[in-house]
């Protein structure tokens, strides 16, 4: 079995919303690359990454902190 963890990102943040309600994100880390390297160092091979502005907003907007990501 593959398990790729995720890293939702909002407002450059790595959260988790609430019943998809993004004015009831909890925020988890200011650091996406760091999330990302924890994963890494846990076995991750692949990460999947969701632009939550981007994804409500219809097109991309969280392109720096994903750039970040190694």
């Amino acid at each position: 079995m593959l398990i790729i963890p995720a890293i939702d990102l909002k407002e450059g943040k790595c959260v988790r919303l609430e019943q998809g309600l993004m004015e009831k994100a909890t925020i988890y880390s200011e650091d996406p690359a760091t999330t990302a390297k924890h994963w890494e160092a846990q076995g991750a091979e692949l990460l999947h990454v969701v632009d939550l502005d981007g994804a409500f907003a219809a097109g991309p907007k969280t392109w720096t902190p994903v750039k970040s990501i190694p």
